[in-house]
């Protein structure tokens, strides 16, 4: 009896679900994959400043690049993580329509990002006849700016989807926080990167050779 006492305590003991500590495999996933891609990033930003002020001919970026936009762009930027963060909140409290409206509002930021980017190229090709051909700061330009944009964009088309199942009905509190909020991991990283891109670019490489005007 005594034997069959403990035996019924360790049975019922197997049927309680310890708590796991686990990482998610989502979570392992979205890690390596933000590491990879700053592997990326930090090879284009190494290749910008290696190759800042090597041109013989212009336009060279202290002449052409415009910090004012810049910032405003990247103040729209900076500001989606704080919104997403937000979003993320009210879809882990159930309040799906506050989900909606603040996720609303980060796509809106992302995509003025992408706008003001698209306006600067335009002045850039078209008023200073920098493409990605031109010369060296061109090339390097073009394709650190240009991968991050790409990131952006990725990041936007995502979002969007996720914005648009909300709509449908698609999207649980319970059951999606955790995949959603991995998704904003991404959108910080995006964001993040851009701190460096646009320090790489916009700050440091803007210098002439020698501090000359």
């Amino acid at each position: 009896m005594r034997g069959g006492g403990a035996r019924g305590s360790g049975s019922s003991g197997a049927g309680v679900r310890e708590p796991s500590f686990e990482p998610s495999r989502g979570g392992a996933g979205m890690a390596c994959l933000i590491f990879t891609e700053s592997c990326f990033f930090a090879a284009f930003i190494v290749a910008y400043l290696f190759y800042a002020g090597r041109d013989k001919s212009g336009p060279t970026p202290w002449q052409v690049l415009e910090l004012g936009p810049v910032i405003v762009n990247s103040v729209a930027l900076l500001s989606s993580s704080v919104t997403v963060v937000f979003a993320m909140r009210m879809l882990a409290r159930g309040s799906i329509g506050a989900f909606r409206g603040w996720m609303l509002l980060t796509i809106l930021l992302g995509a003025y990002f992408l706008y003001g980017t698209g306006v600067e190229w335009t002045k850039l090709i078209r008023d200073d006849d920098l493409t990605i051909a031109t010369n060296l700061f061109g090339t390097t330009f073009y394709s650190l700016v240009g991968f991050h944009a790409f990131h952006v964009t990725v990041g936007l088309l995502l979002l969007s989807l996720v914005l648009v199942l909300s709509l449908l009905g698609k999207v649980e509190s319970a059951r999606d926080h955790r995949r959603v909020d991995l998704l904003s991991w991404y959108w910080h990283f995006v964001d993040a990167v851009w701190v460096f891109v646009f320090l790489t670019v916009y700050v440091i490489g803007r210098q002439p050779p020698g501090g000359a005007a």
